[in-house]
């Protein structure tokens, strides 16, 4: 027999209809994949369409969802901090598909990791791939991104010619350092924070190396408040915030095996 096919699904959560994906396997480890910013279930890029399929191939049984207001789901999009219901109805819904299951991994990208985060109890273990833990103003990057293009721009001989021939503002490369400085500590990393050692699930963060926002959590990540909680991240050598480039898949696929455990 050949390996079971996809399947499209439907669960409730509030009274509202959900859109799913299951891609079913024998195994008895899952993953349950929750989605970021507005993205339906098959990712940016097809990024968790081809990651679940790939995963269920080798055993792992898959579940994605549109959370309400998202795809084909119904309802008002309650945003990553509200999706905790949405998260634990999926649960119910992946656990009556595959009764064999006796572990659920929660994976999530960018704010569907935080999401996961605030709410990881259910779970065996979460895997955050560049999870969203600085709230920067809108339309700026995370202070930690700004630092770390100023220490870039120091650390080049470029950097350094643009600087003394004024191509490089020095006035402005103190302000944005300053600001970056000032802008450190969040409320949504404490929150994290608290909630992850609350929980007591173990983490795993797998990040690019040089996107703005797996930077900033790099640097939340090192910092005391998840001393606790704390694993070393695997970083991909990637600018690519939902690992478009050439190769990235590769090497996201290989980082979520390595944190996985057998499926059976």
């Amino acid at each position: 027999m050949g390996r079971p096919m996809r399947r499209l699904t439907t669960f409730t959560c509030s009274g509202e209809t959900l859109g799913a994906s299951l891609d079913p396997a024998d195994g008895a480890v899952g993953v349950l994949m929750v989605t970021g910013g507005s993205q339906t279930r098959t990712g940016s890029h097809r990024i968790y369409e081809r990651l679940a399929k790939t995963l269920s191939e080798r055993g792992y049984p898959m579940f994605r969802f549109d959370r309400r207001g998202v795809g084909d789901s119904s309802g008002d999009d309650p945003g990553f901090r509200g999706s905790g219901p949405d998260i634990a109805a999926a649960l119910a819904a992946f656990r009556a598909e595959q009764p064999q299951l006796r572990a659920i991994a929660g994976f999530g990208l960018c704010d569907g990791a935080t999401a996961l985060a605030l709410d990881a109890k259910p779970f065996e273990r979460l895997i955050l791939v560049n999870p969203w833990l600085v709230e920067a103003d809108p339309g700026a990057p995370p202070p930690a991104a700004v630092r770390e293009h100023y220490r870039t721009q120091l650390a080049s001989r470029e950097g350094w010619k643009r600087l003394l021939t004024g191509d490089l503002s020095y006035g402005k490369l103190v302000g944005g350092v300053l600001r970056a400085a000032r802008a450190t500590r969040t409320r949504l990393a404490r929150q994290v924070a608290i909630a992850l050692k609350s929980s007591g699930t173990p983490v795993h963060l797998i990040l690019a190396r040089r996107d703005g926002t797996a930077i900033a959590a790099a640097e939340q990540w090192r910092s005391k408040r998840f001393a606790r909680v704390y694993s070393d991240p695997q970083f991909i050598e990637s600018d690519s915030h939902t690992f478009a480039r050439a190769g990235d898949a590769d090497a996201l696929l290989a980082a979520v095996l390595r944190v996985l455990p057998p499926p059976r």
